[in-house]
């Protein structure tokens, strides 16, 4: 499965380290993160300017974790995005936290994105909105209104993929946007990224975008740095797809592509 790639010319042969497809799949593995966020994010920057081509507007979904660091941080450096044609949507938020907590996935965007690129409309996730069920409903309005052309996300430690944990994971969820209970193994992985200095400090719900949502849209960039991610990426490319590790209904998208760097693809080999 982890070959090198025989299409490469010298330059991209430095930069990345293998590429392989598993199913639809394709896999793009990078000799560290700086380069894959980089990399990704020329990727994305590119399809917006294609899709820009063929339409008025661009509606891209975001994730909000140290993952996307480096990602993100080339992505706001683009010189070719025309952003007042982009419309910003956030994939999960947690419930209950106060309003200027940093660890809210709000937070993270506004800081490292949001407020950082002059969108056409940011959309945010109200996770104290007074009614949860209310704020989903909205959400799913808002994303028929404007269906996704592209997601940028990541994967947990977990597997999962925004807040749907494996025990809450559905691949035909009839929902769109719904409340959630985060698992014992998602909760800690905020703790182990240093967003919380210890589970207790965890919120216990969220709201997410479920499976169906994110896979609904056309192109799927996720960005999965680190060895802590590495039986994730091993579950996610085993070529079976279930919701033990929901990650894996990747392979089964048309427009997807993972990066990863060797610390995350280091049991592919």
């Amino acid at each position: 499965m982890y070959h090198s790639y025989q299409g490469e010319n010298c330059l991209s042969k430095l930069i990345m380290a293998s590429e392989f497809s598993v199913d639809s799949l394709h896999v793009r593995v990078y000799h560290n993160r700086l380069r894959m966020g980089r990399s990704a994010a020329e990727m994305v920057a590119d399809r917006v300017v294609e899709l820009l081509k063929e339409q008025a507007f661009v509606n891209i979904i975001f994730a909000a974790a140290p993952s996307q660091n480096e990602f993100l941080g080339s992505l706001i450096k683009s010189e070719v995005i025309d952003w007042k044609h982009v419309n910003a949507f956030h994939m999960d938020e947690y419930i209950g936290l106060p309003e200027n907590a940093f660890q809210k996935f709000s937070s993270f965007l506004k800081e490292r994105i949001f407020e950082r690129v002059p969108f056409n409309a940011v959309n945010y996730l109200d996770g104290n909105a007074i009614n949860p069920r209310a704020e989903c409903s909205r959400y799913t309005k808002l994303l028929a209104e404007y269906p996704t052309d592209i997601v940028c996300m990541g994967i947990g430690e977990n597997g999962h993929i925004a807040f749907n944990d494996p025990h809450v994971a559905d691949f035909n969820d009839p929902h769109q946007v719904k409340i959630v209970d985060l698992d014992h193994a998602c909760r800690q992985q905020q703790v182990n990224d240093g967003c919380f200095a210890n589970l207790d400090e965890v919120p216990t719900h969220a709201l997410t975008l479920t499976i169906p949502a994110l896979m609904a849209g056309r192109y799927i960039y996720c960005v999965v740095p680190g060895r802590n991610k590495a039986k994730a990426i091993k579950h996610t490319l085993s070529g079976r797809t279930s919701v033990e590790c929901p990650a894996s209904i990747l392979i089964k998208h048309p427009n997807a592509v993972l990066f990863l760097d060797k610390d995350s693809a280091s049991l592919l080999i």
